[in-house]
């Protein structure tokens, strides 16, 4: 076995704490400056575009843009180029719906298409899309519950679906699967290690071994990484060229450590040769806004202006509990067939792709409830195999079965937010002995929460209800609001639909709720749980973005 991934050898880290910046040698400083990355960087006041809702848009109108082109958890991005149109989607761990693709013209503005996955095969992580001979096809590693990792695909002749129920092609072990077709024609997933195996013609099965492909390039032993762990392995073929990008250096832990390497053989079989700008990103100081920089693919930009482009992932400074989000950073071939990022400060607008493009970025989060927007907006985390037998849609209602006794032992509701600041608010009516409420859920040993029965008012900090804060209140019909201010929450609750509001006397700070902690690779979503032998009616879920501090 290869080294080993991020995953399986991850520690824990303490709640909030940052990395200090690095002492660097003489030569790593000598690598680092081949990065092309800012190494002054400093925290400054960023001001994005304002969409839908008030959430911040990389779009600024002028012709420019500032990361992220996706706000939010949106990680390990696996990006297409399908004639004009751009799509892209991202590891969906435990939310099912899940694989939401999202569609683009631009490269900036992104709306969402639809769920690709609706059976549950356990943990998704960083997967591919790719076309093939007019066929959409998108390779998932996974491991489902008490089972080891696999690698499955999904297919479709729609790129909007409908697709196929997952087949295993029994790639045991193996994650980040990256497509890619041979001089020889045929077809081969490259996995984590660096390895590669053959596949199948219609891709649908293996046919071959997994095999060592490619030992990639090695940093200095001095840098400050979590561990080497090479893998999110994605290619394309250039000329003569194949070229093969890769993350090492480990997702999470210290902000130094992810970072973006490459190389390129003329035969997808090798020798690849190391590309002398290693590493092409790579965070070097906690004063940088984007954390932990890494796991990019390489695509062409839209119209005819050779222009290239770099879609990564990467935590925001401050802001871990958004999950890793998507950032888009111009690349330049050299004269010698290589590329370089040249992004620079990112903490700056960039010019656009399309200076003049105008689109609709993301999508409103308000909820009237009168059509099912599960796999767009709202998803189960880990559900059960009949956890939709729980939703029901009525008029402008949705109606959640309870199950389970607490958060802890329940598949709630969640949505995903991009914004430093929010408000919801979201109304119940309990039906039965029911017990419903509103969430910021990690995963089930991290969330915190107001809820309600008929007779009490309950808080849930350090993912338990804090008994001693139970207040009595005797009501089947509640409204409640959730205050997100750059991760200081505060609860109120309304008796009379949201025209009179009581503040909930306790308040939390949350900023210590991700991955360095809790493990996962989640974020902190908006989420919505309906517990006991009951159900709660939902209605009128409202979100509005709040005043973005620099």
């Amino acid at each position: 076995m290869v080294d080993a991934t991020r995953r399986n050898i991850f520690k824990a880290c303490i709640a909030g704490a940052v990395v200090s910046p690095l002492a660097l040698t003489n030569s790593t400083q000598a690598i680092a400056a081949s990065a092309n990355t800012n190494t002054n960087c400093t925290r400054q006041t960023l001001q994005w575009g304002r969409g839908i809702e008030g959430q911040r848009k990389a779009d600024l109108g002028n012709g420019t843009f500032l990361n992220p082109i996706l706000a939010g958890d949106h990680p390990d991005p696996t990006i297409l180029k399908d004639g004009d149109d751009y799509y892209m989607t991202f590891s969906s761990f435990n939310s099912y719906p899940g694989i939401v693709i999202w569609h683009s013209k631009d490269l900036v503005n992104w709306v969402p298409v639809g769920a690709a996955l609706h059976k549950n095969i356990g943990t998704v992580w960083a997967l591919d899309l790719c076309k093939h001979k007019n066929r959409y096809y998108i390779y998932i590693p996974a491991a489902p519950d008490g089972k080891p990792w696999s690698t499955f695909v999904i297919w479709a002749d729609d790129i909007k679906g409908p697709w196929s129920e997952p087949v295993d092609l029994n790639i045991v072990g193996c994650i980040d699967p990256g497509h890619i077709v041979g001089e020889d024609g045929k077809r081969y997933l490259f996995v984590n290690g660096i390895r590669k195996i053959r596949l199948r013609d219609d891709g649908l099965a293996t046919d071959g071994q997994v095999e060592n492909a490619y030992s990639p390039w090695r940093y200095p032993d001095d840098w400050i990484t979590e561990n080497f762990a090479p893998e999110g392995p994605k290619l394309l073929r250039r000329g003569e060229w194949f070229y093969l990008v890769t993350a090492v250096g480990g997702t999470a832990g210290p902000v130094t450590g992810h970072m973006v390497i490459a190389a390129r053989s003329r035969s997808i079989h090798g020798p690849w040769e190391h590309c002398p700008n290693n590493p092409l990103v790579r965070t070097l100081s906690d004063a940088e806004p984007w954390w932990s920089r890494g796991h990019a693919t390489l695509v062409e930009g839209p119209g005819k202006t050779g222009e290239w482009w770099m879609v990564y992932h990467a935590y925001e400074n401050g802001f871990r509990t958004l999950g890793r989000q998507t950032i888009l950073e111009p690349i330049e071939w050299t004269d010698d067939g290589w590329f370089r990022a040249k992004g620079g400060d990112l903490s700056q607008p960039l010019p656009k792709p399309l200076p003049a493009s105008k689109g609709v970025a993301g999508f409103a989060l308000s909820d009237d409830f009168a059509r099912n927007k599960f796999g767009i907006q709202w998803s189960f985390h880990n559900p059960g195999a009949q956890e939709m037998a729980r939703v029901n849609y009525g008029k402008k209602v949705l109606e959640l079965a309870g199950a389970g006794t607490s958060p802890a032992d329940s598949s709630p509701l969640t949505c995903g937010v991009g914004d430093r600041a929010y408000q919801v608010e979201v109304s119940f009516t309990l039906d039965g002995d029911a017990e419903a409420g509103l969430l910021l859920f990690y995963n089930h040993k991290a969330f915190v929460g107001l809820g309600f029965t008929a007779e009490t008012l309950k808080i849930y900090q350090y993912s338990e209800e804090l008994p001693w804060a139970r207040r009595e209140l005797k009501t089947k019909s509640l409204r409640m609001r959730l205050t997100n201010d750059h991760n200081v929450i505060t609860y109120e609750y309304s008796l009379d639909s949201g025209r009179t509001w009581k503040l909930f006397p306790t308040r939390m700070e949350v900023s210590g709720i991700h991955h360095n902690v809790f493990g996962g690779f989640l974020s902190l979503k908006v989420g919505i749980y309906s517990v006991g032998k009951g159900k709660v009616q939902v209605r009128d879920f409202q979100y509005r973005a709040l005043a973005q501090k620099g």
